[in-house]
């Protein structure tokens, strides 16, 4: 059996047992589920031929309903290995991080936790459509029981206003996917849900067709990532969540959205994706600095980090529709980024939510004087969320930014704008890179509020019977297995830059035919003039 399938079973497999087994043992059981899927996923990596990561690789099916060409087909690259490496990693943080945080219904949690994974790996790993939307969809019911049972005072209208966005996107995604099956169904006379068959298929259609199923793909692509202006359900979700489901949403969650652009919307509508990336980029910086500037009014530090995972996600979209390899190797670098430093960031805050019982910028204050050890931790993980050069943010937000100002496109020819449109290039760096400056006046208000500033804590503040003041060897073993991702992939981020190029490559290989050809017609029309 191909060792996708186990990856994606081990943890179904522990979580039916979790549901029928007592109560008291759900917490060890999650744990111990957790760090066996480690095993088939150092196989993999180790197995994984990284020379050739832009082919399909690990590749397995089982056949379904035969007579409609249904398979649960599995595969990955080096780009959906690499997110499975993230989805894994993350699952025992969020596990042992529950450990104080969730004392009742605990089989309930652990057990949905735990199926969660499942369905996340599911969605990296499949290369039949079927699998991939029933993964995907499977999503949402574990978040929407995390958030609605063991969220906050809001919790139940974050959870009903997630599920209701990201189902509806969801379902216009597969309308466009489904009018591909059709479009190839009408062209060869049979049903395929394969996903590099329908994308071959996909790419030969006529722009007009390509712009709808662009249309539709992003439309519920976009809600995932959350883009600007479909995004308004993640502050209220990430609010409301529980620390465990603010980690694994920001972490590998809004990641399924941009591997949806990357591996449907870049990969199925090539023609559509030239035509309108540079609507697609706009609506990113609108998104990267629109909500830097509402993190700036914010007393609610996690609805801050919320609202700056906004605006770090717009620099991933911006990365992929720059149509360079630089751009959207950045961009794949940033998920993963992006997964360790807010993942960790809102670690640290549900730390001090579970002694405080407020996230307030108000109540708390000076912290560094209590908590020396998380406001260490704090600054770290703030600083790598900046982008402070040597740490892993600084690297993926440069290369989007770089890969952006490098864009060009059969738009402008010799320097002169195209009657087509406009194009990517040095303004829409400039204005990506203005999000960056907010985003560093924002994130450091914050820190020099809550870490120093006048010592503060709630009024009605009483210590936690289970937990000291500062972070006990539990949580300091969670957070310091993050930094070290932060440090080494801002330090060293070379073997995975290498890892990724090869997927990009190959995705992106369709464009540079359709940018000579669009070059070419300009220069005609140029000279007919």
């Amino acid at each position: 059996m191909s060792l996708l399938y186990w990856l994606i079973l081990i943890p179904l497999i522990f979580a039916v047992v979790i549901a029928f087994a007592p109560a008291r043992q759900a917490r060890s059981i999650a744990t111990i589920g957790s760090f066996v899927s480690f095993g088939p996923l150092l196989a993999a990596l180790f197995r994984f031929d990284w020379s050739n990561g832009g082919s399909l690789q690990f590749v397995a099916s089982y056949d379904w309903i035969a007579d409609m060409g249904v398979r649960l087909g599995v595969g990955v690259d080096s780009v959906s290995l690499l997110l499975i490496a993230l989805t894994v990693l993350l699952g025992p943080i969020c596990v042992i991080c529950s450990y104080t945080a969730v004392t009742e219904n605990v089989r309930v949690f652990y057990g949905w936790l735990t199926g969660l994974q499942a369905a996340m790996v599911g969605v990296f790993a499949a290369t039949d459509l079927v699998g991939f939307y029933i993964c995907f969809e499977f999503t949402l019911l574990p978040m929407y029981v995390l958030i609605n049972l063991y969220g906050s005072k809001n919790r139940k209208r974050a959870a009903t206003k997630f599920f209701l966005y990201t189902f509806t996107g969801s379902i216009i995604a597969l309308a466009g996917l489904v009018y591909v099956v059709f479009h190839h169904r009408s062209l060869e006379g049979v049903w395929t849900f394969d996903i590099p068959t329908l994308a071959a298929t996909a790419a030969q259609m006529p722009l007009q067709a390509q712009s709808l199923v662009l249309l539709a793909l992003m439309l519920g692509f976009a809600v995932k990532v959350p883009l600007f202006p479909v995004h308004t359900w993640l502050p209220l979700a990430h609010t409301e969540a529980p620390t465990a489901g603010s980690v694994i949403l920001a972490g590998v969650l809004l990641k399924l959205g941009t591997y949806g652009i990357y591996r449907f919307v870049l990969g199925f509508v090539p023609e559509a994706v030239i035509e309108y990336a540079a609507l697609i980029a706009v609506l990113s910086i609108i998104g990267i600095v629109y909500a830097g500037l509402i993190c700036w009014v914010q007393k609610d530090v996690k609805k801050l980090v919320a609202y700056s995972s906004v605006s770090h996600l717009g620099f991933c979209v911006l990365g992929l529709v720059a149509l360079n390899s630089v751009g959207a190797t950045g961009s794949v670098l940033y998920m993963i980024n992006h997964g360790l430093s807010t993942g960790a960031l809102f670690l640290c805050i549900g730390m001090i939510y579970e002694r405080y019982h407020t996230r307030s910028m108000d109540e708390l204050g000076g912290l560094a004087g209590v908590m020396p050890i998380w406001s260490s931790f704090m600054v770290f993980f703030v600083m790598a969320s900046v982008g402070l050069p040597g740490l892993n943010g600084f690297v993926s937000e440069f290369m989007c930014i770089i890969g952006t100002f490098q864009s060009s496109s059969a738009w402008v020819l010799e320097g002169r704008a195209g009657a087509a449109g406009g194009s990517l290039g040095p303004w829409f760096a400039f204005a990506a890179g203005s999000g960056v400056i907010v985003a560093a006046m924002y994130l450091l208000y914050m820190t020099g509020r809550v870490v120093w500033c006048t010592a503060r804590q709630p009024a009605d503040y009483h210590e936690h019977p289970e937990l000291p003041k500062d972070l006990n060897r539990r949580e300091i073993g969670l957070l310091s297995v993050l930094a070290v991702g932060c440090l080494g992939l801002g330090v060293y981020p070379t073997p995975l830059i290498e890892a990724i190029e090869p997927s990009v490559e190959r995705t992106l290989a369709p464009y540079q035919d359709l940018l000579e050809e669009r070059a070419q017609r300009l220069s005609l029309d140029e000279g007919e003039g």
